[in-house]
């Protein structure tokens, strides 16, 4: 993995950027930086994914002026770069996890969250198909001032809605700690409250979800013996029948 260090030192636009943070990253390199003393993102994409930059520019660009997402400030197509707006805020995976974040508070965040994921379906749905944001994973959510924000888009494509929800409702099992009865009730009630905004239904809501429990194995292969444990329960008894069985 490049560091952003390497971009900052040898390209010159970004020789006076100054680096504030690296953000973990499984594909590329991305650091918050102050340009001309403005707060800035910069995501420098490998070279093998030049096509996940466009992606990623194009959905910001669509919906960063209706939508809680960054503003696309720059594309740099010479470096594989853009520069984004900062989002100041806590990423959704410590908003959850935290142990001084009482249950109401958690309940109010996924039910905004659920509510995002309807906005950003509806608004790049077609007639003929759905734009998913896909790697709908906690960590790409900020809560910043009360709302929630999304970042990194660039596995966005054309999917079903289902998806990204079961993306979530995994992301919300397998965090720290994993299976509980609380995060059970929190995927619950992300799955209420997206079905009551939406006029269109979900299909195979548990088998999707078990899909998504399993795909995380290449990323946690310490877990694999739990993620298939709970992926054959909630494909089989739905969430509510997994739950039961945590005591």
């Amino acid at each position: 993995m490049r560091k952003i260090e390497e971009l900052i030192l040898n390209v010159e636009k970004y020789n006076t950027a100054l680096l504030q943070k690296k953000f973990e990253s499984k594909k590329n390199t991305v650091g918050y930086v102050l340009m001309n003393n403005q707060p800035r993102v910069l995501k420098w994409y490998v070279p093998g994914l030049k096509q996940n930059m466009e992606t990623e520019y194009m959905i910001l660009k669509k919906g960063a002026p209706d939508l809680h997402m960054p503003a696309p400030l720059d594309k740099d197509t010479d470096n594989n770069v853009l520069i984004l707006s900062y989002i100041v805020g806590k990423n959704l995976c410590d908003v959850i996890n935290d142990p001084a974040t009482n249950v109401e508070d958690k309940q109010h965040v996924i039910e905004q969250l659920a509510h995002w994921i309807v906005r950003f379906h509806t608004h790049f749905k077609t007639e003929e198909s759905f734009m998913i944001r896909g790697d709908a994973s906690l960590r790409n959510f900020i809560l910043s001032r009360g709302k929630i924000w999304g970042v990194d888009f660039e596995e966005s494509r054309q999917g079903k809605p289902v998806e990204d929800v079961a993306g979530i409702c995994a992301s919300l099992l397998t965090t720290d700690p994993m299976f509980s009865d609380e995060k059970f009730r929190l995927c619950t009630k992300f799955l209420e409250s997206y079905r009551k905004e939406t006029p269109w239904t979900l299909e195979n809501v548990n088998s999707e979800i078990a899909y998504a429990l399993l795909e995380k194995i290449q990323w946690r292969p310490q877990d694999e013996e739990l993620l298939r444990t709970y992926a054959g329960k909630i494909r089989t008894k739905g969430l509510h029948g997994a739950s039961r069985h945590n005591h």
